[in-house]
C-alpha cells in the first residue's frame, strides 16, 4: 500500500474547504501512521506554470506546513489533473509492484476524482478514507455535497473502496485485509 498525498499545497488548503480542520486533522494522522508502519507517503503537486500563484516559486505552491514531507520522501508534479497523466508516478509504482493506492487529498470534484478513475483504469485498487479528500462550494454544489456525491455515489463499489477513518488506519498498521469500513 502507498498513501498518495494530492494537491496539499499551501494556497489550496483554506477556510474555504468544506470541513476544513477535520480535513487536515485526518490527512495529518494517516501521513504520521503510514510513516510509523512504513507504508511510503508520495505527494503529488499541481503546477499551473508561471505567472499562477501554483506554481515552483511562489509560497502557495509548496505542501501545506502541517503534511510536509520528510527528506527522502517523492514529490510528482503535475500540470494535468491526474496524479498518473505524465508524471512518472504510474511507472514508479509499477516498478515497485504496487497495487493499492490509499488517495487524500485535494480537490474532491477535480484532480483527487481524476487520479482515482484514472488509477482504476490502470489497475490500482484505489482506497479512499472519509473526511480525508475535500473541496470547495461551486456553481452546482457545496463543498459538502461535492464530497457526498463522489465519497458514497459515484466512487465507492465502482472506481474506488470508501472506508471509514479508523479501516484506513488499521489497514496501514496491517490489521485488516479487504474489509468494507
Amino acid at each position: 500500500m502507498t498513501l498518495l498525498v494530492i494537491d496539499t499545497q499551501e494556497l489550496l488548503v483554506n477556510r474555504e474547504l468544506y470541513g476544513m480542520e477535520r480535513f487536515v486533522d485526518n490527512v495529518r494522522r494517516l501521513i504520521q501512521t503510514a510513516r510509523e508502519n512504513a507504508v511510503e507517503v508520495i505527494y503529488v503537486i499541481h503546477d499551473d506554470g508561471p505567472g499562477s500563484e501554483l506554481t515552483r516559486g511562489q509560497e502557495g505552491f509548496e505542501v501545506y506546513r502541517e503534511f510536509r514531507p520528510l527528506a527522502g520522501e517523492k514529490i510528482f508534479v503535475k500540470q494535468k489533473n491526474s496524479a498518473l497523466y505524465g508524471t512518472g508516478l504510474e511507472e514508479y509504482l509499477k516498478e515497485r509492484g504496487e497495487h493499492q493506492l490509499m488517495a487524500v487529498g485535494l480537490q474532491t470534484d477535480k484532480c483527487v476524482n481524476a487520479t482515482i478513475i484514472s488509477g482504476f483504469e490502470r489497475g490500482f485498487q484505489m482506497i479512499v478514507p472519509e473526511h480525508a479528500n475535500s473541496t470547495v462550494s461551486n456553481s452546482f454544489m457545496s463543498g459538502e455535497e461535492s464530497v457526498s456525491y463522489f465519497n458514497h455515489f459515484l466512487w465507492n463499489g465502482r472506481f474506488a473502496e470508501c472506508v471509514s477513518m479508523e479501516t484506513a488506519l488499521e489497514r496501514m498498521r496491517g490489521r485488516t485485509g479487504r474489509q468494507r469500513g
